[in-house]
């Protein structure tokens, strides 16, 4: 007999209709190899946090999803709405909590929470009203999920990804900064619209601080595998050092560009985490130009400093820094971007 409030059906001499269901898949094939299961959380359910989730979702990046912000209802019906989509996306379990308990577990930690920034406000600026804010959020991601990757997204990204270093007191190959990743993709971008060409053929890093201090690495870009400087005197490509000045600021003014007009950045940078998330889950040990810590690379001292090297990326984290070439110029200014830095560190009480 049925139980009353059960919501199963009965078939046929009383056989469960979900164990008729599995019985006949179980007999058309045996069950699937046991796969190791992915679980990411993301914290912070805003335009960066739901864009980056939507994106892990469309690419297939996890099995099961965590939501964690602090507006219960909001957070509630971002869960809804991503779950109504199921039909169209890979299965993955999507939950929402107010609770960091339901993190438990977790292999990537996506910290997004944080003040929005304002137009005109460079990123440096808003690190007083978002340290507080981590205080509350970074120890119970470490407490929950202790072999976890933490992958920081607010901003200013690279002093905040050190203030997450220190309040979890994880190794530094497990807390990495989104940094300059998509500073180096709107890089690319327009160095191909410059010339014409396909980004994807494109190789070109920006690295130092994701901000207004960071270093675009002329001397190592090419252009499918030929040098960019001379790819353009074999093209015939008039340019001058100003041209590609001119290119690397509006490398930094485009984020201030899309914050003007539209209030914030979302897909792009949500673009930009999937890939990163997919990196280290699936460990491609591809190399992206995140933050690390860079303390004894490129001549840089003075203490730990977190700023974008472009580094290998896996299921341990930072493999390793890869040792690019850099002009005397371009070492000189990434040890100025890490000043820039290690000075508005230093004034932190972490």
């Amino acid at each position: 007999m049925q139980k009353s409030g059960s919501s199963s059906s009965l078939g046929p001499g009383g056989l469960d209709l979900t164990q008729a269901f599995f019985r006949q898949i179980q007999r058309a094939a045996p069950p699937s190899p046991t796969k190791r299961h992915t679980k990411i959380s993301v914290v912070g359910a805003g335009n960066v946090g739901m864009a980056i989730a939507q994106t892990i979702l469309t690419q297939d990046v996890a099995d099961e999803l965590v939501l964690i912000d602090a507006k219960a209802d909001k957070l509630r019906g971002e869960m809804l709405d991503l779950q109504h989509a199921a039909a169209f996306l890979p299965r993955t379990k999507i939950h929402a909590s107010v609770d960091y308990e339901l993190t438990f577990g977790s292999d990537l930690c996506i910290v997004t929470a944080g003040a929005r920034q304002v137009p005109g406000e460079s990123r440096l600026n808003l690190l007083q009203r978002n340290v507080a804010l981590f205080r509350s959020i970074i120890p119970p991601l470490a407490r929950y999920s202790p072999e976890t990757i933490l992958l920081i997204v607010s901003n200013p990204v690279d002093v905040l990804t050190y203030v997450a270093w220190k309040l979890s007191g994880f190794p530094s190959n497990r807390v990495i900064g989104s940094g300059t990743n998509l500073d180096s993709s709107r890089f690319r971008f327009l160095i191909a619209d410059h010339l014409d060409v396909n980004a994807q053929d494109v190789q070109a890093y920006i690295v130092g601080e994701h901000g207004d201090s960071s270093v675009a690495l002329w001397s190592s870009i090419s252009v499918g595998g030929v040098p960019v400087l001379s790819f353009l005197e074999k093209q015939q490509i008039a340019y001058e050092k100003v041209t590609l000045e001119n290119i690397h600021k509006e490398v930094i003014d485009s984020a201030y560009e899309v914050i003007s007009l539209k209030g914030y950045t979302s897909w792009a940078i949500g673009y930009s985490v999937a890939n990163l998330a997919r990196s280290i889950l699936r460990d491609q040990r591809k190399v992206h130009p995140v933050s690390v810590v860079a303390n004894g690379f490129y001549g840089i001292e003075g203490g730990d400093v977190f700023l974008s090297l472009p580094a290998q990326l896996g299921r341990g984290g930072v493999l390793g820094v890869t040792n690019v070439h850099l002009t005397d110029e371009e070492a000189h200014r990434l040890r100025d971007s890490a000043k820039t830095i290690l000075e508005v560190q230093n004034q932190l009480e972490v």
